[in-house]
């Protein structure tokens, strides 16, 4: 094995056998490890959302009160609606197959534009967060290092989840039971406490409030709840990463999705909810270089009258397992942004390579470039975590919108089908009123203070996917064009006599794709070349599995059947011809190893043997369109020959 490979193999792992049935369950989430893997962005927005919507209330900390029990509420209101979405999509797609199934593909389009933009900025966040709470315990002088930490960290992550999701949550699965555990102890001592300040709580509050309201107005009292409320949007995201990836889940899969939804709401709702309350009960305020969860466990722990040195000890624990809570949040925009790429890779609205497979049965090409943009928008805001709250909580709100006026729509035009509509219907119009209405709250709030940025970025991703779409569909008009001079429908029987091979005559092997209409121009062109010379036509196909093939329930049935039936089309036509004819497949994710081992397999057997295949040629070609299409003929070409293996390519201009 060559250096680099072996290399790979320790920093990634072994590959799996994606045809074996027990790799799948091998690989699948039961609902305890979904809830770590999935909720951590939700539970680790605890972390940031309460401390950005309390101090966006200013002076007037009394509305605290209705922050936490709002959250409360909007969590399991958010909760709720979606197992809607994960009963009506059980092969997962969240947001993006919403839109596109109940709105249309443009919808589908704006919802997986900001999924991604989304899915990015989780990574960013959890980051930028976590070091924030780890940078808490170290000397103001230690700040000019917390980019460098964020940008490690990062590439710790995408080596994890290249080696695979299941291999990543085990990982990091200490990190978030200490997390949960260490705050719900804390929430729950510090609220006992402070016990005798609750029953003043909420005649204070509405107190307060009268006393707010007489002197600036009911108008200004409702503005500040809903800046705070919107401020507090980050609080939210997360929930949506179960819909997203049903397809990772165990079967069966709408079951454990609906579990793991209900751990997620339950402990989001429980810690978010719980750290407002106390930043009320303990009367927190704003300290310089600490986040205001590390002000408030401080005063807790303090309140121990340990030794100073056990007291800095205990909440260094408790910080740096906040900060691996982020982490491990960040690690769901790893799992999801790469599952909404390979979801628009197969409706062509970006490059087909982020449908691919790794050996270890990951979409790197997407984990990938979630990671090159997470370390982008680092490096451009330098970590500044309320820049990338605002960035964060308009997309993420675009997705949940879209998902629920979706819903909607859905419960509306079934409503003489199902008879669960009547209870359905009012859910999704709650949640579309939250969702929706925090959206524009958080846009017209935000717009001039950067908010106008994640609107541009995610409108410049649009449009680069629509221009994507509009190439592969003239390319597909372009193909049946091909199919109907070239592959014409059978005319011919399959009970054919089937002429005998020989293998010492010389011999055409045919690289063929999904096409058939490539794969029969550049049989017709041989026999119109070489007229008689090749007495042996055999033809060699790989079933790409990638995320398309291995994400749902007779997915590989599916493609093994769609690689038999091409491949027994042209044996049957060269069978109609009087031309002697057979085929091999084999399936994998890399297309070009397998399609290798079939090529050296056949002509140890036929040794005077050539190779064929078909390549789609283009006018103007730039680095563009050469990126959306494979170039597995040019490749294979390259491998052959090493190996003294004749192969030829043969062009078809689009």
């Amino acid at each position: 094995m060559p250096f680099f490979d072996k290399l790979k193999e320790a920093v990634i792992g072994k590959p799996h056998d994606p045809l074996n049935p027990e790799t799948r369950h091998h690989l699948a989430l039961v609902a305890f490890l979904a809830w770590i893997g999935l909720g951590a962005d939700g539970l680790s927005s605890s972390c940031y959302g309460p401390e950005e919507a309390f101090l966006a209330l200013g002076h007037y900390t009394h509305f605290g009160l209705y922050l936490a029990a709002a959250t409360f509420l909007t969590v399991f209101v958010i909760a709720l609606a979606y197992n809607q979405v994960i009963e009506l999509f059980p092969t997962g797609g969240g947001g993006y197959k919403v839109a596109t199934q109940l709105l249309g593909p443009r919808a589908g389009l704006v919802s997986g534009s900001a999924l991604l933009v989304d899915y990015v900025l989780t990574i960013a966040i959890s980051i930028a967060s976590g070091v924030d709470a780890l940078f808490s315990l170290l000397p103001p002088n230690a700040q000019s290092f917390k980019l460098t930490a964020e940008i490690a960290l990062i590439i710790v992550l995408i080596v994890l989840n290249l080696r695979g999701m299941k291999e990543s949550i085990k990982i990091l699965l200490p990190i978030f039971l200490g997390f949960f555990f260490t705050h719900a102890f804390l929430i729950l001592y510090g609220v006992i406490a402070h016990f005798e300040g609750l029953p003043h709580l909420i005649p204070d509050t509405i107190s307060e409030t009268q006393q707010l309201t007489g002197q600036m107005g009911w108008a200004f009292a409702v503005a500040l709840f809903l800046r705070a409320y919107s401020l507090g949007g980050g609080t939210y995201t997360g929930l949506e990463a179960v819909s997203n990836n049903v397809n990772m889940l165990s079967e069966p899969r709408v079951r454990t999705g609906k579990y793991t939804m209900l751990y997620m709401a339950g402990s989001l709702s429980f810690t978010a909810g719980g750290i407002i309350l106390l930043y009320l009960l303990w009367r927190v305020q704003s300290v310089p270089h600490q986040t205001l969860n590390a002000v408030t466990f401080g005063a807790i722990i303090n309140s121990w009258q340990l030794p100073p040195v056990l007291s800095h000890s205990l909440l260094a624990v408790v910080l740096l397992l906040e900060g691996g809570l982020l982490f491990v949040a960040a690690n769901t925009g790893f799992l999801g942004g790469p599952t909404v790429l390979a979801n628009m890779a197969v409706d062509s609205w970006v490059p087909r390579q982020f449908r691919n497979l790794s050996g270890r049965l990951v979409t790197q090409n997407g984990v990938v470039l979630m990671g090159l943009g997470a370390l982008g928008i680092l490096l451009w805001t330098h970590g500044d975590v309320s820049v990338l709250v605002v960035l964060y909580s308009i997309n993420v709100f675009v997705t949940f919108s879209l998902s629920l006026l979706g819903l909607c729509k859905h419960w509306w035009t079934s409503r003489y089908d199902e008879a669960s509509w009547k209870s359905r219907l009012p859910l999704s119009l709650l949640g579309f009123a939250v969702t929706g209405g925090i959206l524009i709250v958080t846009v017209v709030e935000k717009f001039t203070e950067g908010g106008w940025l994640t609107i541009l970025i995610t409108g410049l991703l649009i449009a680069f996917c629509a221009l994507i779409k509009r190439h592969y569909e003239r390319v597909r008009q372009q193909l049946r064009k091909i199919d109907v001079l070239y592959a014409p429908r059978p005319y011919w029987d399959e009970d054919l006599p089937e002429p005998p091979l020989h293998p010492g005559q010389p011999t055409a092997i045919f690289l063929i794709g999904k096409n058939r209409g490539l794969g029969m121009y550049a049989l017709k062109w041989l026999n119109e070349v070489f007229t008689g010379h090749f007495k042996n036509f055999i033809f060699l196909s790989v079933g790409e599995v990638d995320a398309e093939s291995y994400g749902g329930k007779g997915a590989l049935r599916s493609l093994q059947y769609q690689i038999e039936n091409s491949l027994r089309y042209y044996v049957n036509y060269c069978h109609s011809q009087g031309m002697a004819a057979t085929s091999r497949a084999a399936y994998g994710t890399d297309v070009e190893t397998e399609l290798e081992k079939l090529v050296v397999e056949v002509v140890s057997e036929y040794p005077n043997a050539v190779c064929l295949s078909s390549k789609l040629i283009f006018d103007n070609e730039s680095w563009l369109i050469s990126w959306l299409h494979n170039h597995t003929a040019i490749a294979m070409q390259r491998r052959l020959h090493l190996r003294e293996i004749q192969m030829i390519v043969i062009p078809i201009k689009i």
